[in-house]
C-alpha cells in the first residue's frame, strides 16, 4: 500500500518513484493526507537527490491533474507564453494581445512578484478596476471574445502546487529544477495549452545569474512539457539588464502602452515580443517559421489590432473600456520624483540587475512576504541602459516614490547598482539560445 512514509523512504534512498508514486503524493498535498511536515521533507528529498527526466515528467502531470484542467472548443490553437521572470520584463502584456490580433487563443496564468523580480499580475492590476482574479468560466467567455486573457490561478488550477510551493519557500527548497520546472507547467499545461513557449532569463536580474544555469533549467522545461504531451519551445534571453526603461507596476504598464499604441516604442521590448511570439505562431501552425511569425507579431503591433484587443481585454477584466485612450489618466502617480544622477561622466558597463528590483521592492513596488500590500504607483523609469553615456546631468534613471526618505534610500541604491567605465563597450545580445525539442 502507497504511503508518504514509504515515498519518502525512497526518494530519501535514492530510489526511482513510479508515476503512481507520484500521483498519490500530488493528490495527497491537495485532499491534506500529505502532513506539511512529509511535504517538506519531499521537497528538500527531491532539491538534495532530484526526481530524474521521467519522475519530473510524472509530478508534473499529477500536479497538473490534482485539479482542474481546462478543455477548450475554439476556432483556432489555444497558445501561451510563459517568463521566468527579471527586470523591466512587462512583454506578457504585449504578447498575448498581438497573439490574439494574429488567430490565436491565449489563456494565460500568470503569477505575481517573486522575490526582486515583478509580476504580471501585478502590473495588470495598476489599472483601476482591473482584477485578475476569476473563475474558470469566466476565463473561457473572455477567451473566446476577446482572443486573451492575462489572469491568476485559481484554487482549482493544480492546488498541490499551490501546497508545495509554499512549502518550498519556508524550507529552503526553492532553487530545484526538478520543482521548479514542475511548479511553472503544472499551471500552464492545466490552462489546456496546444503549445507553449517559454522564456528563460540569464543575468544579473534573473533566477538564474549564469548561462549554464539558465541552459539547464529551459532544457528540463522543455523536455518536460514536451513529454506531457505540450508542444514547447524556449529562448534563453539576456537579463545583465533591464528588458525595458522602466521598473514598477504601473511605470512598466506606460512603456507597455506608448509601445502597443506605437507612441515611443521600446526597441528591447519590442524585439523580444516578437521574438518570442513569433515562435508561438510557428508552433501553432499561425507561420510557416519564427521569422515569418515574428513579421506577424510586428505588423499586429503596428497596426494598432494588437492594442485594441489589449483594451477589450482590460474591460472583461473590469478594467476602464477607454483605457487605450486614455491610459496616462488612468494610471497611479507616486507623489515623489526624483532624478538620480550619476556620480560621474562615463557610459554604463554593467547593472546589478538583482539590486535594482529590490530597490523597487524597497519603494513598495514589490513585496517581502506574501501578504504584503504594494504600491502600483513607486518604481525606477528612464533607467540607463547598457552602453548609454550618464554623467551627472545625464541621469541613471528616475525615482517614483512614496515620500522622500524612500526616494532617498532608491537614489543611493541605483547609484550602487550601476558600474560605469570610459568607453561604451559592447550591448549584450538579447537572445542568447534557443532549445527546441
Amino acid at each position: 500500500m502507497t504511503d508518504a512514509r514509504r515515498i519518502l523512504q525512497r526518494l530519501r534512498d535514492r530510489e526511482a518513484l513510479s508515476p503512481a508514486e507520484i500521483a498519490w503524493f500530488a493528490d495527497g498535498l491537495a485532499n491534506g493526507a500529505v502532513s506539511d511536515a512529509q511535504a517538506g521533507a519531499f521537497a528538500m528529498a527531491v532539491c538534495l537527490n532530484g526526481l530524474g527526466e521521467a519522475g519530473r515528467v510524472a509530478l508534473t502531470c499529477a500536479m497538473r491533474d490534482s485539479g482542474q484542467v481546462l478543455r477548450w472548443d475554439l476556432p483556432g490553437p489555444v497558445i501561451d507564453k510563459h517568463s521566468t521572470g527579471g527586470i523591466g520584463d512587462a512583454a506578457s502584456l504585449l504578447i498575448a494581445p498581438a497573439l490574439a490580433a494574429c488567430g490565436a487563443f491565449v489563456p494565460m496564468i500568470a503569477g505575481r512578484g517573486l522575490g526582486h523580480t515583478g509580476g504580471t499580475l501585478d502590473k495588470l492590476e495598476a489599472i483601476p478596476g482591473l482584477r485578475t482574479g476569476i473563475g474558470p468560466d469566466r476565463l473561457r467567455a473572455i477567451v473566446a471574445d476577446v482572443g486573451c486573457a492575462i489572469v491568476g490561478a485559481t484554487d482549482d488550477i493544480a492546488p498541490a502546487d499551490k501546497r508545495l510551493y509554499a512549502v518550498r519557500d519556508v524550507t529552503g527548497a526553492v532553487e530545484s529544477i526538478d520543482l521548479i520546472t514542475a511548479s511553472i507547467l503544472s499551471k500552464k499545461l492545466a490552462a489546456g495549452l496546444g503549445g507553449l513557449v517559454l522564456d528563460v532569463k540569464a543575468g544579473s536580474g534573473a533566477f538564474m545569474r549564469d548561462r549554464a544555469g539558465a541552459q539547464a533549467l529551459a532544457r528540463a522545461l522543455v523536455d518536460t512539457a514536451n513529454g506531457a504531451g505540450c508542444p514547447t519551445v524556449a529562448l534563453i534571453t539576456d537579463m545583465d539588464q533591464p528588458l525595458a526603461t522602466a521598473a514598477g507596476n504601473a511605470l512598466e504598464v506606460c512603456e507597455v502602452m506608448e509601445t502597443l499604441t506605437c507612441t515611443s516604442v521600446s526597441p528591447r521590448l519590442w524585439d523580444l515580443s516578437c521574438a518570442l511570439g513569433g515562435e508561438a505562431l510557428a508552433l501553432a501552425g499561425l507561420a510557416a517559421d519564427p521569422d515569418e511569425g515574428g513579421a506577424r507579431i510586428a505588423a499586429a503591433l503596428r497596426s494598432g489590432r494588437a492594442a485594441e484587443v489589449f483594451g477589450r481585454m482590460v474591460a472583461a477584466l473590469g478594467g476602464p473600456a477607454d483605457f487605450v485612450e486614455r491610459w496616462p489618466d488612468r494610471l497611479p502617480a507616486a507623489p515623489e520624483v526624483r532624478v538620480v544622477p550619476a556620480p560621474f561622466e562615463g557610459f554604463v558597463t554593467a547593472i546589478d540587475g538583482r539590486a535594482l528590483g529590490m530597490a523597487v521592492v524597497d519603494l513598495g513596488g514589490g513585496r517581502r512576504r506574501g501578504d504584503d500590500r504594494v504600491d502600483p504607483s513607486v518604481g525606477l523609469a528612464d533607467l540607463a541602459l547598457i552602453g548609454d553615456h550618464v554623467a551627472p546631468d545625464l541621469p541613471l534613471c528616475v525615482v517614483h516614490a512614496a515620500d522622500a526618505a524612500a526616494a532617498d534610500r532608491a537614489v543611493a541604491a541605483v547609484q550602487a547598482a550601476y558600474v560605469l567605465g570610459e568607453s561604451a563597450g559592447a550591448e549584450p545580445p538579447l537572445i542568447l539560445d534557443r532549445i527546441a525539442g
